[in-house]
């Protein structure tokens, strides 16, 4: 489990594809602090740590995860938001982040709003009906809040804080990124469909 409060902007030193999946290795600040076998969220994705250095990691992503989230897409070189797993005696600062991404979307729209940058993203209809006007979401593994939400899609601000430490600072305009709704809405769905 994870808070969606990212620890570190790590960087894909390798990508390599077979029939299994694709392998990542990850450099990072956070490496020295895994062991083999332990959960780290890499752009909002639970993986396993495989292999660990002390300024990287590995990790492998399988077929179902490619299909749902966007690593598929990670090349040498790019950025990714990395948060280690959540001790029992830690903060719980953002919102309860499974790692388990719903689906992706795509950023249709930036811009600027005071200190802020408002990002619109575009969504599949089956995950919109999880959001609500300042609940929560994971997006590529951050814990934001939901500003605005229409038909298509829904909106988030960003802080300075968010744009320096993780990759949404870079993103543009059809950047495809995980999303991951809050596993409260999904629950109390299941609850109410076993009343009917």
């Amino acid at each position: 489990m994870f808070t969606g409060l990212i620890a570190d902007l790590g960087r894909v030193q390798t990508l390599e594809r077979d029939e299994l999946g694709v392998r990542l290795t990850v450099t990072s600040s956070l490496a020295g602090q895994l062991r083999e076998g332990d959960s780290i969220a890499v752009n909002g994705v639970c993986l396993t740590a495989t292999a660990v250095s002390e300024s990287s990691f590995q990790a492998q992503a399988m077929h179902e995860t490619l299909s749902r989230s966007s690593l598929g897409a990670l090349q040498a070189g790019s950025p990714v938001n990395l948060e280690l797993a959540l001790r029992a005696s830690d903060r719980l600062g953002g919102h309860i982040v499974q790692g388990h991404v719903d689906g992706t979307g795509t950023i249709r729209e930036l811009r600027q709003d005071g200190f802020a940058r408002l990002v619109r993203i575009d969504a599949p209809a089956e995950l919109m009906r999880y959001l609500v006007s300042k609940g929560s979401i994971a997006v590529d593994g951050v814990s934001l809040t939901v500003s605005e939400i229409a038909t298509d899609g829904f909106s988030v601000s960003l802080i300075p804080e968010t744009l320096e430490r993780t990759n949404l600072g870079g993103a543009q305009a059809g950047t495809r990124v995980n999303l991951e709704v809050d596993i409260l809405a999904k629950h109390v769905e299941r609850l109410m469909q076993e009343q009917i």
